[in-house]
């Protein structure tokens, strides 16, 4: 059956996906250019002509893997809804336990930045605008009276390090933490770091996640 002829940001769009997958399957050292070229049935000089090294198809997979997940934590984030309710919904649906990223891909991606300078400011990037976004929200609510925060700018850094650390026990140990175990912890970290109890903010509902 003859391929449908894709504009160039729908070809890359297509590449960038395949690469995600075959990153996620086979890590970002044993990824081939190859390997996504075989995944969509075309050539390599396909994937080269839009991507020139796999260094650079990469680096552009998970730049695109980024903006999907923050676009996708700005629409959570945007619901007009108390800033409660939105953090919550956005520290649920970026917990291991969520709908958010595949985290094998970012523990990929973390571990190859720290020898490839050009997917370490990819990830870097991620983190400082995940971290602004749960900043922003956080301050929202304390100036709405919602919640105390003295300092929003830790309790984001402080709640990215426990589910970036729990992701990696999930998802590196399998059966280390239950999911139900790991949602109880994360509820309580939240609640600890807006001084409420864990009743209180387990109360809130949570609206569908995206």
């Amino acid at each position: 059956m003859a391929r449908v002829r894709l504009s160039v940001p729908e070809r890359r769009e297509e590449l960038l996906r395949a690469a995600i997958e075959q990153i996620e399957a086979r890590g970002v050292a044993a990824v081939r250019i190859a390997d996504v070229a075989s995944a969509l049935g075309v050539s390599n000089a396909l994937v080269l002509y839009h991507f020139s090294t796999k260094e650079k198809l990469v680096s552009a997979a998970f730049t695109y893997a980024a903006e999907d997940d923050l676009a996708r934590l700005s629409k959570l984030l945007a619901r007009r809804t108390t800033a409660l309710k939105r953090l919550r919904a956005a520290v649920r649906w970026y917990a291991p336990t969520g709908r958010a990223k595949g985290w094998r891909l970012w523990i990929e991606g973390w571990a190859a930045s720290l020898r490839e300078p050009a997917l370490r400011e990819v990830t870097r990037d991620l983190d400082k605008r995940w971290k602004a976004a749960l900043t922003e929200v956080v301050a929202e609510g304390v100036a709405a009276g919602e919640f105390t925060c003295p300092d929003p700018t830790a309790t984001a850094l402080r709640l990215t390090a426990l589910l970036d650390g729990l992701a990696v026990q999930m998802t590196a140990y399998e059966g280390a933490v239950s999911r139900a175990r790991t949602q109880e912890w994360v509820d309580e970290a939240l609640a600890r770091e807006l001084g409420l109890d864990r009743a209180e903010l387990t109360r809130q509902p949570v609206q569908g996640l995206p």
